[in-house]
């Protein structure tokens, strides 16, 4: 088990599956029929296939990509230097796209991922993030989530395919990271 740290739970997996069915739901409502789901790899992973099922289960189908930027490492803490490790494949030339990652805090990567994909001859960009640690912060972030799962308090969170180093990506629940 893991030793160099303490997980105090935040958002259970009951609690983060009845937010997806209601978010799914507003997404359905709010995107056009036809858009691409590009999720932002890695942390979002989980939070991006929950979300796609619970999608269908609406009868929306997105077509689904991934794209894989960084700006953590192994750190708790952004660099503040946002990278393309690995770009969407599908074309989103004139086509909707809601970008969906795990977390919104300054906003760089979510703001770089948009105006790349809008560079790219995307029609629209929407963000979906399932936490949001930015609603009682200044400054503001660089970008607004247009859905989001849940406000997020400002400590390092692990669990639902976010990570700490690499660890805790297969918790069913999110946590507060206690060292």
């Amino acid at each position: 088990m893991i030793t160099d740290f303490q997980l105090e739970p935040l958002f259970s997996a009951s609690t983060i599956a009845a937010r997806l069915t209601s978010l799914a739901g507003e997404i359905a409502v709010q995107m056009p029929p036809e858009f691409v789901a590009i999720a932002i790899l890695k942390g979002s992973f989980v939070f991006a296939a929950d979300l796609v099922r619970a999608l269908a289960a609406r009868q929306v189908n997105p077509e689904v990509d991934f794209m894989t930027l960084a700006s953590y490492g192994t750190q708790t803490v952004s660099s503040g230097n946002v990278r393309l490790l690995r770009d969407a494949e599908i074309g989103v030339e004139n086509k909707h796209v809601l970008l969906i990652d795990d977390i919104l805090d300054s906003g760089r990567t979510l703001k770089f991922a948009r105006n790349h994909l809008l560079a790219r001859g995307a029609k629209s960009a929407k963000v979906c993030v399932l936490l949001d640690k930015t609603s009682s912060r200044q400054p503001k972030p660089e970008i607004l989530a247009d859905f989001v799962g849940f406000a997020c308090p400002q400590e390092f969170v692990a669990g639902y395919g976010m990570d700490y180093a690499h660890k805790c990506r297969g918790l069913p629940f999110v946590a507060i990271l206690c060292q």
